[in-house]
């Protein structure tokens, strides 16, 4: 390869994909040649036409603890013609799964992943959560596991740390409480392990809206929708002021909901919003009474 970038400009290199090479427009100096196009080789304009076309093979799968880049055995024991296999060859065959499988899983990190990505697979399938969360908590199990954070801890709460982490990057509302029901660590833990994430990978965590988390509480507690614009005109309010910055988003969305349904003589009660919200009775007061003091609601 050719370095010219200092004497060719980023706008008059072109890609010819007939020789693979890269040329400078200006001076039409090849500045690199033979490049692989990492590109499917057909193109396709259906969905059937995009399966059957390509020769690149399934895209790469942070999901899959290898990635998703290594051969697997079929269980069908069937061959290509749909013919079922005799007894031998689905002896054989279950000798070259297992086989299959030890190759897979030759390191102690091969089976760790293997074993986060399983429950990751679990857990995010329990929750409902999009395939975009289950990637990305798949990533950030990888990260932990590189920088050896999962050392000296158990898979079950780094998963469910990075599950957390994924949600709230995704800004998909769920709470600890939801995901540690389908973990055997304890809530605690998995908000060390959450915190433990957040210093050592310098994970981005955007701010999240109260309003992101008041219609799942509402919905949740089926609450009228004349209680939900009311709990949204206090939250906006609060924002304006200041009072929710530092403070957990669930915490103010469940408090302004509250208030909501006072206000709507509905009998929903606090104890009903605030383990939905996955926070405390007392946190729920504390921020109820922060709300009702500060934007003077005693009187509405």
């Amino acid at each position: 390869m050719i370095d010219l970038t200092e004497e060719c400009p980023p706008d008059k290199i072109i890609y010819d994909e007939e020789r693979g090479e890269y040329i400078c427009t200006e001076t039409g100096e090849v500045l690199e040649e033979r490049v692989v196009d990492e590109h499917a080789d057909w193109r396709a304009f259906t969905p059937e036409e995009k399966t059957k076309k390509p020769r690149t093979g399934p895209p790469i799968d942070q999901s899959i603890h290898d990635l998703g880049i290594s051969s697997t055995i079929d269980w069908k024991d069937v061959d290509v013609y749909g013919t079922k296999f005799d007894v031998e060859q689905k002896m054989k065959a279950m000798k070259l799964r297992k086989w299959q499988l030890r190759t897979r899983l030759k390191s102690s990190e091969d089976r760790n992943l293997y074993q986060a990505m399983r429950e990751i697979e679990r857990i995010t399938s329990l929750l409902k959560l999009p395939k975009a969360v289950k990637d990305d908590a798949s990533a950030i199990y990888r990260k932990a596991l590189e920088k050896k954070l999962v050392r000296g801890r158990s898979i079950d709460e780094i998963v469910a740390a990075s599950i957390y982490a994924a949600c709230r990057r995704m800004k998909v509302v769920k709470s600890l409480d939801e995901i540690a029901k389908y973990t055997k660590s304890k809530r605690s833990e998995i908000a060390r392990a959450y915190r433990l994430l957040l210093a050592k990978l310098d994970i981005e965590i955007p701010v999240i809206d109260p309003k992101d988390y008041l219609m799942s509480i509402a919905d949740a507690v089926k609450a009228d929708m004349k209680s939900v614009r009311k709990a949204l005109e206090i939250i906006e309010k609060a924002k304006n002021i200041g009072i929710t910055s530092g403070r957990d988003p669930a915490g103010i969305a469940a408090a302004a909901l509250y208030i909501g349904v006072v206000l709507n003589n509905e009998p929903i009660t606090q104890h009903d919003i605030a383990s939905v919200a996955g926070i405390t009775d007392v946190t729920l007061r504390n921020r109820y009474k922060e709300l009702v003091n500060v934007l003077k609601l005693k009187n509405e």
